[in-house]
Parts: C-alpha cells; sequence; structure tokens
C-alpha cells in the first residue's frame, strides 16, 4: 500500500502522457475536471542518477524546462549533463545529506522560478515534510499531499492505517522501536526470523534479518544507523520476516479532481 502510494506520486511525470487516454479506458466512468489547472513550465527533480534522467526526458518530451541539482562530489555526474540547468546543492555536506537539504532545495526552486518538484525515489520522496514545505512555498509537489504522505511514508503510521481499514498485515509492532532492549524482547515473546526496518523510507535500506536473539542488538543498531544515513530519520520497527513472499504492487495514479487509475 505505501509503495503504491508514494511511487503513485513520483512516476506521475513519467506516465502524464496517459492521462489523455483516460476518458477511453474502462475503468473511469466520469472525467472530473473540478480543480484548478495551473500548467507545469519548468520541474526540479530533487534527486540523482538514472532517477533524475528519466524525469528529465519526460520533461524534454513535454516541452517543459528541466532542472537537476547535485552536490559537490555529484558535480561531474550524467544527471547534471541531461538537465537544461543544474545548481550546487547542499554545499559543505556529503553526498546524501546533500539531497536532503530541504531548505536548500527549496531556496534554488524559489530562487529560479521552478514551478514543480519531483523527488524521484529514495531520499526525499516520502518525506511529508518535504511536501508541505513545497506547499508553503507555492511550489507544486509532483506526489501526494503532505497528509497522505504523513500516513503513508511512515510504515508505522502505514501499518495503522491498514488495520483501522480492517486490512491483515504483517505481525509487527505498531509503534517505532526506542531501543534493542525493545526489540529483543518483541523477538523473544513473538519468536525470529524477524525483520528491522526503517519506518521512513525504502528501496532496502534500512533493513535487517534478524534469525537468533544474540544478532539482535547488531543488528538494532546497523538498521538504525543506515536509516538515520539514507533518510535522515533513524526510526524502525519490527515485523515478521517472511522467508519467501509473492509481491504483488498495483501502481495508482491520481490528480487532485479525484480521478483515479490504475496501470
Amino acid at each position: 500500500m505505501l509503495m503504491s502510494t508514494v511511487r503513485s506520486g513520483t512516476l506521475v511525470l513519467a506516465k502524464i502522457k496517459r492521462l489523455s487516454c483516460l476518458h477511453s479506458r474502462p475503468a473511469i466512468n466520469h472525467l472530473s475536471t473540478n480543480a484548478d489547472y495551473k500548467p507545469i513550465k519548468s520541474v526540479l527533480v530533487a534527486n540523482r542518477g538514472e532517477i533524475a534522467i528519466r524525469v528529465f526526458r519526460a520533461c524534454t518530451e513535454l516541452g517543459i524546462r528541466s532542472v537537476a541539482v547535485y552536490s559537490e562530489q555529484d558535480k561531474m555526474q550524467i544527471h547534471r549533463q541531461k538537465a537544461d540547468e543544474s545548481y550546487l546543492v547542499g554545499k559543505g555536506l556529503d553526498p546524501v545529506a546533500a539531497y536532503l537539504d530541504i531548505p536548500g532545495i527549496i531556496k534554488i526552486a524559489k530562487a529560479n522560478h521552478i514551478d514543480a518538484i519531483h523527488p524521484g525515489y529514495g531520499f526525499l520522496s516520502e518525506r511529508s515534510d518535504f511536501s508541505a514545505a513545497c506547499a508553503e512555498a507555492g511550489i507544486q509537489f509532483i506526489g501526494p499531499k503532505a497528509e497522505v504522505m504523513a500516513r503513508m511514508g511512515d510504515k508505522v503510521a502505514a501499518r495503522k492505517s491498514a488495520i483501522e481499514a480492517g486490512l491483515p498485515v504483517i505481525p509487527g509492532t505498531d509503534h517505532a522501536l526506542s531501543s534493542p532492549q525493545e526489540a529483543y524482547k518483541f523477538c523473544k515473546e513473538n519468536g525470529v526470523p524477524v525483520m528491522l526496518k526503517a519506518a521512513y523510507g525504502g528501496g532496502g535500506r534500512g533493513m535487517r534479518v534478524v534469525k537468533t536473539l544474540e544478532e539482535v542488538e547488531e543488528q538494532f543498531h546497523r538498521a538504525q544507523s543506515e536509516a538515520l544515513t539514507a533518510f535522515g530519520n533513524g526510526e524502525i520497527f519490527i515485523e515478521r520476516f517472511v522467508p519467501n513472499p509473492r509481491h504483488i504492487e498495483v501502481q495508482i495514479m491520481a490528480d487532485k479532481a479525484g480521478n483515479t487509475i490504475h496501470f
């Protein structure tokens, strides 16, 4: 559910061409236009590498000005060359922290009259405070609203939302863990294997499988440290580990007029 919600926002530009065909799809009975429409003329991608390049390519096809940000260490990276414009962000910060610099990114966007910001995935893509900062600055955030992000970007909150909706969830904690001792207590009461997971973020970072009680403390600190480095937040929680899962994911896209479609 989290992945469908967040990625539906971050994939908007790449799939925006399909919007012109939505009225002909059987999944939509009525196409609503009940929303203020403001054309996007420029997009800043708060990301790097192939993620950013794909969005730049979509911008070029749509006649939208593309803008890159780059850390000091990434000044020679290709994503900077592929954008129409590029600006240094997070001066003096390490490569990851630079792309988590919300005030710096917003400052660049406002100074260069950017209409919208695309977060890509990873980094700030699941941070509700980033979505809120964009809205406060009068910049369109290509993704969910802050209140939706707050419920889905935080996986602990996402679990609570799923439980409230009556959906089955994997056994786990309904809150962020405060210490390895708390993780140990859960494992002792509920058994192993379990997975320690970053509450904010995804992409496999901040995740550690615990197979024995002796591993709990070490893996707790590793997961916490990696989550803090990758997402700027070290909160983690526990879920029962499923050794051979089947992954089923549905991409969903919606606009602010209430039109929704699945791919």
